[in-house]
C-alpha cells in the first residue's frame, strides 16, 4: 500500500508559478514510478507529468512541456511539480499518482495506476 498526500495547490495570476508536493508513506517510495494528473471540471482526469522511479527519466504532456517540472527527492520520499508560466487553462484539481504498471513512465490512463491522493486545487485567474 502506498498513501500520497498532494499539498501546495493554490490561487495565483497568470504567468505566475506554484510547486506542488506529493507525500508519500507506505511501500518503498524509491521503487515505484509516480505521475502527476489533473481534472478540471466537466473534463476528464487527464495525465500532466511522469517521473522513473530512479528520477532519471522523465515525459510531460504536450500542454505542459517547457513549463512544468517533475522531479523527486527519494530521501524525503517526496515527489513535486514545478510549475511555471501558469495560464488559466490550467486550472484544475492536481492528483498525485503512483505505481503504472513494469515502472513505465508517461502511462496516460488514470485507470493504469494503483495508488491515488486526495488532490489538491490550482486555480490561475487571468
Amino acid at each position: 500500500q502506498v498513501q500520497l498526500v498532494e499539498s501546495g495547490g493554490g490561487l495565483v495570476q497568470a504567468g505566475g508559478s506554484l510547486r506542488l508536493s506529493c507525500a508519500a508513506s507506505g511501500r518503498t517510495f524509491s521503487s515505484i514510478a509516480m505521475a502527476w494528473f489533473r481534472q478540471a471540471p466537466g473534463k476528464e482526469r487527464e495525465f500532466v507529468a511522469g517521473i522513473s522511479w530512479s528520477g532519471g527519466s522523465t515525459y510531460y504532456a504536450d500542454s505542459v512541456k517547457g513549463r512544468f517540472t517533475i522531479s523527486r527527492d527519494n530521501a524525503k520520499n517526496t515527489v513535486y511539480l514545478q510549475m511555471n508560466s501558469l495560464k488559466p487553462e490550467d486550472t484544475a484539481v492536481y492528483y498525485c499518482a503512483a505505481d503504472p504498471p513494469l515502472g513505465r513512465v508517461g502511462v496516460a490512463s488514470p485507470h493504469e495506476y494503483d495508488y491515488w491522493g486526495q488532490g489538491t486545487q490550482v486555480t490561475v485567474s487571468s
